[in-house]
């Protein structure tokens, strides 16, 4: 079992362009039931299957586990709720952590947020200049909400 403890934030400017290289991500949802979500991920040539628990504050279970791209595909394209989430993902060492900065494609383009991952709830953060506002309890935000109200119908 895995726990991820994860705060969301706006990205703001384009300094971060120039600190790292992107890589494309396609992902569909199979189920997001009760806050629970269960997604299929393509990334180059590796996918992955993920199940999330509900969140509680910025925390939730997460359990992912590798799968053949070409089962990844399938499912994509006959299980997944439309329309996918497709975006390029940047990845930024910054104050000791990785950034990872997710610039929307298709239906949410436009929209650019910055995850970071921490091994505590309450750990403290040094901002880059780069981020913007805090929407980690803005639940418009989750990729699996921007599939049913995606960014573009805001």
């Amino acid at each position: 079992m895995a726990k991820e403890i994860e705060r969301k934030y706006l990205v703001i400017g384009d300094s971060w362009r120039e600190l790292a290289e992107g890589n494309i991500y396609r992902q569909g949802y199979i189920s997001t039931q009760n806050q629970a979500t269960v997604r299929i991920r393509i990334v180059g040539e590796k996918s992955y299957l993920t199940i999330k628990s509900p969140s509680i504050k910025y925390s939730r279970l997460e359990f992912e586990y590798p799968i053949p791209v070409k089962d990844a595909q399938e499912i994509l394209e006959t299980l997944c709720e439309r329309p996918f989430i497709e975006k390029t993902r940047y990845k930024i060492e910054s104050g000791g952590l990785i950034w990872e900065i997710d610039e929307f494609d298709g239906v949410n383009k436009g929209l650019i947020l910055a995850e970071v991952e921490l091994s505590d709830e309450d750990q403290q953060i040094e901002l880059p200049t780069w981020i913007g506002e805090e929407v980690s309890d803005d639940s418009r935000y989750f990729n699996s909400n921007l599939v049913k109200h995606p960014f573009s119908q805001w």
